[in-house]
């Protein structure tokens, strides 16, 4: 045998042997054997590097090579499903569904809805061409390297299966319990701070710019959805199960049932045996399995008629209360957190849980020594719900909250009518300047991708920043101390460079203001226009702003009055970032809009949502949620809900199609719209074809 005809039959065993293992659980070699194949198939590719291909079985172990993730257009959006939580809703919904079909008859596959990070796999001719993350359902990232190291994910489907030359299949990329208490136990041998659950291990994971570090993680995915238009199946399940010979992995725990009773009695037996399931589940869904019937059914704005999901009731457990400590956030919040005796909950040990505030503490009249139950919001986040008293000592003190910041010594205060104490020690603070730093690097803000919150501190503890303007006095020589980061180090004084170019709205809310977010700070650099005219504004001034209270306006003045804050912004003036709003944005569109305030409802066809709401701002107008008598009109595009066109009609509000608002603002579907706007809603087509769809 050459050794050509070596390389091409070790991938094929290898693909093979993959398979058996991590999707079949039934291995037919030893790991020590499977070892030796891989390095032997290494050797040979590193001799022969004219028989590339990227989807050979040593891609499974990665790379260190940097990238940066291409933005991808989803070939069918990706929308999400109706949550319910009881059996009460679970009957409403089917009996719509039977109400829709009129009476017919039909099934319901039942699946379990996996907690982890939605992925679409594109296939050509059996090869992983392509791997996808949800994104905002119409765009996601590519993330196909690192998809390539998940073992149970195929690279190359086995030829003369019947599969169609292109498709897609999506599903669910999780980290498993081992994997993730493994990981754990490994940062916090190092003093990293652990993961809070596997679905944001597994997010950071798919995220990674080392697609190495992917492959050490021990990933998994289930895959749940078929499309294509060369898939020919009659039903959903059997979609799936054909895609299960094809070699994908597709969940055990999927059952086709025809009663009510027999939904629930799938939903109450994995209430319980998920538990035991080697990954994190939050709930069930449901789907009427013929994809006629489906299509039949159609869809609503933002969900399928034809499924649903019931999210599983959050686990109780009791514990004991050992302390409460008090974390200071950047904006000088206090957070006070009950560190517990450790309680698994959910599959994960948990010892914290937050308390809120001072008034969350007093409602559960909470003492020292005291046995509490923790619930998990949304099986993730423990909370605790409650006291048991009966097991309270006679001689337990109420807990009382600090007076004083557990950091820098400061006095608390609080002010009136807000339920948070603060430290007001806002400029000497470790935690808050750290904090405001990591807020002025975010994506929403300064967009400084480069840099992250143990950069921060590692630049912090080292005396190399202080506060944000000195982001722009570092050198590659500063940050590359290790003397391994070069590259690193040249990528984040670009990127710091590249900040400078962010509009002034987005500058107004990256310097951490408190209860200033993005749409208050983009207000405030409209009405303002420039730096100077905000930073010499009188709290009158400030609320005259729409949408601006007086605790808001007293927040902004008190910003610019201290002194330190006064020097920051004088030094990011100098730096050249942007002061003023730009040319374009003043001149605006229009004003035709101008005084009236806008609600917009239901799905369109020229423009998004979102765009359309940038559009009623350029014109001058003000995009509110809600209908109320000082709504001027209502935009609205098709499936607008019956509650607000009831609404609407009894207080005599306008309602304006997309049309009609296009001629208002002489529109001739040529207005510019903002780039990289978030979609809120994904609107769907409507035809007579197949329903394709991602369902999480």
């Amino acid at each position: 045998m050459t050794e050509t005809e070596k390389i091409h039959t070790l991938r094929q065993q290898l693909h093979e042997h993959n398979h058996r293992y991590y999707v079949l659980n039934s291995p037919i070699i030893s790991d020590q054997d499977f070892d030796f194949m891989m390095h032997e198939l290494q050797d040979l590719e590193a001799k022969h590097p004219e028989l590339y291909d990227p989807n050979s079985p040593t891609m499974r172990v990665g790379s260190d090579i940097t990238k940066e993730f291409k933005q991808v257009s989803h070939k069918y959006p990706m929308l999400s499903l109706a949550n319910t939580y009881n059996e009460q809703d679970v009957e409403e919904w089917y009996n719509q569904v039977k109400r829709g079909l009129e009476g017919e008859d039909f099934e319901v596959c039942c699946e379990m809805k996996y907690d982890g990070l939605s992925i679409s796999l594109t296939y050509e001719h059996g090869r992983l061409v392509q791997a996808v993350t949800r994104g905002d359902g119409v765009h996601g990232d590519d993330v196909t390297a690192n998809v390539k190291t998940i073992r149970s994910i195929p690279l190359v489907l086995q030829p003369d299966l019947g599969y169609p030359d292109n498709f897609e299949i999506r599903g669910e990329i999780l980290m498993p319990w081992a994997s993730f208490n493994r990981l754990n136990a490994e940062r916090e041998d190092i003093g990293e701070q652990p993961f809070a659950n596997p679905r944001n291990a597994a997010s950071g994971t798919l995220k990674s710019q080392d697609s190495r570090v992917v492959a050490e993680r021990g990933l998994d995915a289930y895959l749940y959805y078929l499309l294509g238009d060369e898939v020919k199946a009659e039903g959903h399940y059997e979609a799936l199960e054909t895609a299960r010979s094809w070699g994908f992995k597709i969940s055990e725990a999927m059952k086709k049932v025809k009663t009510l009773q027999e939904i629930y009695d799938f939903i109450n037996y994995w209430d319980t045996e998920r538990k035991n399931l080697p990954v994190a589940t939050d709930g069930i869904v449901l789907k009427v399995n013929s994809l006629r019937q489906q299509r039949s059914l159609g869809l609503t704005a933002k969900s399928p008629r034809w499924a649903i999901a019931y999210k599983f009731k959050a686990e109780r457990v009791c514990t004991r209360l050992l302390e409460v400590t008090y974390q200071v956030g950047r904006t000088g919040a206090i957070t006070p957190v009950a560190n517990m005796e450790t309680v698994h909950l959910s599959g994960t040990n948990v010892r914290r849980a937050t308390l809120n505030n001072e008034d969350f503490i007093r409602s559960l009249n909470l003492h020292e020594g005291d046995y509490v139950y923790v619930e998990k919001g949304g099986e993730i986040i423990p909370k605790i719900v409650g006291v048991d008293e009966s097991r309270r000592q006679p001689d337990a003190k109420p807990i009382q909250f600090i007076t004083h910041c557990p950091e820098c010594g400061a006095e608390l205060r609080r002010v009136e009518g807000e339920a948070a104490h603060y430290c007001p020690n806002d400029t000497g603070c470790p935690p808050q300047i750290k904090g405001r730093i990591e807020h002025f690097i975010a994506r929403k803000a300064m967009n400084i991708d480069s840099l992250g919150p143990e950069t921060v501190d590692t630049f912090y503890e080292r005396g190399l920043i202080e506060n944000i303007a000195d982001l722009y006095t570092l050198t590659a020589q500063q940050m590359n101390y290790e003397g391994n980061r070069e590259k690193s180090a040249r990528k984040a004084v670009e990127a710091i460079e590249a900040s400078k170019q962010v509009p002034f709205e987005r500058v107004v809310f990256a310097l951490g203001i408190r209860m200033v977010g993005e749409t208050t700070a983009k207000l405030l650099a409209r009405h303002f226009k420039d730096i100077e005219a905000l930073r010499n504004a009188t709290v009158e001034q400030l609320t005259e702003v729409d949408g601006v209270g007086e605790i808001i306006a007293v927040n902004v003045v008190e910003y610019f009055r201290n002194e330190k804050n006064k020097e920051i912004v004088d030094r990011l003036i100098s730096y050249g970032l942007q002061m003023e709003i730009s040319e374009q944005q003043r001149q605006a569109l229009g004003t035709e809009l101008e005084g009236m305030s806008i609600v917009i409802s239901g799905v369109f066809t020229h423009h998004s949502r979102d765009e359309y709401k940038a559009i009623i701002e350029q014109h001058g107008g003000k995009n509110i949620g809600s209908i109320s008598g000082k709504t001027s009109f209502i935009l609205a595009g098709d499936n607008m809900g019956p509650a607000k066109l009831q609404k609407a009609e009894k207080l005599g509000i306008r309602i304006v199609s997309e049309d009609e608002f296009l001629e208002m603002i002489n529109d001739n579907e040529d207005i510019p719209v903002p780039v990289n706007v978030p979609v809120e809603d994904v609107p769907v087509e409507k035809n007579n074809g197949p329903v394709q769809l991602s369902l999480f």
